[in-house]
């Protein structure tokens, strides 16, 4: 049974920081690539990162510079460091595992964004 569990959302006011993590179990950690996307109210859900088995990563435009993606193999968990937030990073973000033709998700978790 796969499980993603995302924490660390919540409330924070503009300018500053967050850090999400989500903890695997039933995949193959280490040879899946994980991802981080968020929805937001009336919005499509969009890719924020996501980082491959071999450690590349890669980051949505709106993100670049204030958001790091990473990954611990041996905890079988990925994370999301979110600096310099804005209101417009508030959304429901969720955890994302890829291996082959097999996709998972998290059942996500609310960052909200004060001004």
């Amino acid at each position: 049974q796969v499980q993603l569990v995302e924490s660390g959302g919540g409330l924070m006011q503009a300018g500053g920081s967050l850090r999400l993590s989500c903890a695997a179990s039933g995949i193959t950690f280490s040879a899946s690539t994980m991802g981080w996307y968020r929805q937001a109210p009336g919005k499509q859900r969009e890719l924020v990162a996501d980082i491959s088995s071999g450690g590349r990563t890669n980051y949505a435009d709106s993100v670049k510079g204030r958001f790091t993606i990473s990954r611990d193999n041996a905890k079988d968990t990925v994370y999301l460091q979110m600096n310099s937030l804005k209101p417009d990073d508030t959304a429901v973000y969720y955890c994302n595992a890829r291996r082959w033709y097999n996709i998972y998700w998290g059942q996500g978790t609310q960052v909200t964004v004060s001004s």
